[in-house]
């Protein structure tokens, strides 16, 4: 009762879209305004590209994959994650595992999000979301695990926290 009753108070802050600082929505951009079928905005040719043709650097790519993510368009985020000059990269990796889990992949994500943790163990997000990946999958002893990890690791109060603290009393995890 008490985690519904800080998310009903805390609801606005929980609209963090996969990755980053940013607990706001982001801003839609061309890519989800302008193109489609997969495509990206490129920056340099103001023009839609197929991502892997993009001359976007990995931080312009990785905003795509976060817009994407956001849109429901997780195979698209895939393809932009797929032309990453780093794909191994720690927040490259949660986000593979996220559009992973979140297209259905939930094993495959689950590979992604433990190679995260390999490269950053204190990687709060990445803890969140493979939580959440638990109590969607039932596992909520689980989810228990990474709830207390993020708290060792200093992340009371942050969205990672009470993100995977909302799904534990709900069972229900964030589609973004």
């Amino acid at each position: 009762m008490r985690f519904a009753a800080m998310a009903l108070v805390l609801a606005p802050t929980f609209a963090l879209a996969v990755g980053g600082d940013d607990y706001d929505p982001p801003a839609p951009s061309e890519t989800t305004e302008t193109c489609s079928d997969g495509q990206v905005w490129d920056i340099a040719t103001q023009s839609c590209t197929a991502p892997e043709d993009s001359t976007n650097d990995d931080n312009a790519r990785l905003n795509d994959v976060r817009e994407l993510a956001y849109a429901g368009q997780y195979v698209a985020a895939l393809d932009v994650l797929d032309s990453l000059e780093n794909p191994n990269a720690p927040l490259a990796l949660t986000y593979y595992g996220f559009a992973h889990r979140k297209a259905g992949r939930v094993a495959v994500g689950m590979a992604y999000y433990r190679a995260a943790l390999a490269a950053d163990p204190d990687n709060l997000l990445v803890r969140s979301y493979m939580g959440q990946g638990h109590v969607e999958a039932g596992e909520v002893a689980l989810a228990q695990v990474q709830l207390t990890q993020i708290r060792m690791r200093g992340g009371r109060g942050t969205w990672a926290e009470l993100a995977l603290a909302q799904a534990i009393a709900t069972g229900i995890g964030y589609a973004h």
